[in-house]
């Protein structure tokens, strides 16, 4: 299986998220979790996947910062089966 890796207009995005100093903690965490998978990759954590739901469905957060929660949520790692 071929992994996902963040593309260059969400790592822009995720970026300049993250130098946004009014920017909210998931809106950060997401961003920080699709810029660290970058041509590597690695895939989103449950905690940054959540932070990066929390963002999609936020009306209050800017473009730039569901473009990066978007990225990072697209590489979550599949669900285990129990």
């Amino acid at each position: 299986m071929t992994r996902k890796t963040t593309g260059a207009k969400a790592a822009t995005a995720a970026s300049k998220t993250l130098r946004d100093g009014r920017t909210g903690k998931d809106s950060k965490s997401a961003a920080g979790s699709a810029l660290s998978q970058v041509n590597k990759g690695r895939t989103t954590g449950k905690q940054a996947a959540e932070a990066a739901s929390n963002v999609l469905q936020s009306r209050a957060t800017g473009k730039t910062s569901k473009r990066a929660a978007g990225s990072a949520l697209s590489q979550k790692s599949p669900a285990k089966k129990r």
